[in-house]
């Protein structure tokens, strides 16, 4: 008996569509797939919100000092002659950030392992290649959706049918995050 599915794809095939299918339903909520599928990606998932909700607070608050380019009114950089030469001006600032600790930066690489970079196009501005911006899933599991489920002792995705699909008749369900 096969410990999981094989989805009438290579290994290659089958890992990719399950990485980009994990990634889509962490990213979006829930995803409309066959059921041979959401029940794969459901381990996936579940697997990594896991990890997220156990290594939730396991980062400490550190205070750093950062060069930061002084802006205008406009939001250009400042620049003033040195030498004949243009120069941005720079200012120091101090941040604080959330540094890992060892466990916490080991699960990050775990995720990202299994996660694909997720771009976000605004509908406003649709198509225009500066307007896109990379969306943090991993740092989204560990602020957003690991505090939403660290009283729960697992279960934290659902399938529910829809019903057959029109081509093939496979069975449709929609996987969704409980």
């Amino acid at each position: 008996m096969a410990k999981y599915r094989k989805l009438g794809r290579t290994s290659s095939q089958r890992k990719a569509l399950l990485r980009n299918q994990v990634t889509a339903l962490l990213n979006n909520g829930s995803i409309r797939t066959t059921e041979a599928k959401a029940k794969e990606i459901r381990g996936i998932a579940e697997g990594l919100i896991a990890l997220a909700v156990k290594e939730k607070d396991n980062f400490e608050e550190v205070t750093v000092k950062a060069k930061v380019a002084r802006k205008d009114k406009d939001g250009k950089r400042v620049k003033e002659v040195v030498d004949g030469k243009k120069v941005t001006v720079y200012d120091e600032v101090e941040k604080t950030v959330k540094k890992d600790l060892a466990s916490r930066l080991h699960a990050r690489r775990q995720m990202l392992k299994v996660l694909y970079p997720v771009k976000e196009v605004p509908a406003a501005q649709a198509g225009r290649k500066k307007n896109t911006k990379e969306v943090d899933l991993v740092a989204k599991l560990f602020d957003e959706v690991a505090p939403k489920y660290e009283n729960r002792k697992g279960g934290y995705t659902r399938i529910v049918k829809i019903g057959q699909r029109k081509g093939d008749a496979a069975m449709e369900v929609l996987i969704e995050l409980v």
